[in-house]
């Protein structure tokens, strides 16, 4: 998987044709469960199509945002349901809260076809990285974005406390599910993430990291398109 990346990184050139010479812009967004990644881009997407309106292209350029309609995507290209896609990526939201609190290991093995999938699901995040105007939630793509220059890579994190508490009042659970829950999706998305990159990740793999627990929405959603100002990507 290590290799396959590389050669991404490497010759972009050579996995999408037609593609703008200029690739991006694109926005990544990695999130630790518990912060809701989704609000921020759907915010980032209608302020940032509004300035692509005010550029001096004056050209109305929709920016869109991508979650789970990458595994959407993907099901049509490989021919299979959503499901089976989703499957290797969101296993921790099909298992119940015992299945979660008795799953715990330290590593993922991932047979064939879940390599297939993940193969195509990181090739597919490229394609729509390269065409531009857009953010991409999760699925490791700041990895797959750093030698875009017109990128900005994001992570939203906050302490495993208040993470818990945010849990227990949108999902209804106890504590202790609540927590287990909350482990088990950072675990699941590290794996993944992990395996994508060949190495654990750290905070200076992304752009800027926002404490989600003390920073409102519209806050984070500032900074952002003024770092993009400053970076000129917008």
């Amino acid at each position: 998987m290590k290799r396959f990346l590389i050669d991404y990184i490497e010759h972009p050139e050579a996995d999408e044709q037609g593609v703008n010479n200029k690739p991006g812009p694109v926005i990544t967004l990695s999130r630790e469960c518990g912060c809701s990644s989704n609000r921020i881009a759907i915010k980032l997407s209608k302020i940032l199509t509004g300035y692509s309106y005010l550029s001096e292209s004056k050209k109305n350029v929709e920016w869109k945002w991508y979650n789970k309609e990458i595994f959407d995507e993907a099901a049509k290209e490989l021919d299979r349901s959503p499901d089976q896609i989703k499957e290797v990526f969101l296993k921790e939201a099909r298992a119940s809260i015992h299945e979660i609190s008795t799953a715990f290991t330290t590593e993922r093995a991932y047979d064939v076809d879940e390599q297939e999938v993940i193969d195509h699901i990181v090739g597919l995040i490229r394609k729509i990285a390269l065409k531009g105007n857009c953010i991409i939630v999760g699925r490791a793509a700041n990895l797959l974005v750093k030698d875009i220059p017109n990128s900005l890579s994001v992570k939203l994190h906050a302490p495993l406390e208040w993470r818990i508490q945010r849990i227990m009042k949108i999902s209804n659970l106890n504590y202790a599910d609540a927590r287990d829950y909350v482990l088990e999706v950072d675990r699941q998305r590290n794996l993944l993430v992990e395996h994508v990159a060949g190495r654990p990740l750290i905070n200076t793999d992304y752009d800027v990291v926002f404490n989600y627990g003390t920073l409102p929405d519209d806050l984070i959603v500032d900074a952002i398109v003024n770092m993009l100002k400053s970076k000129k990507i917008i």
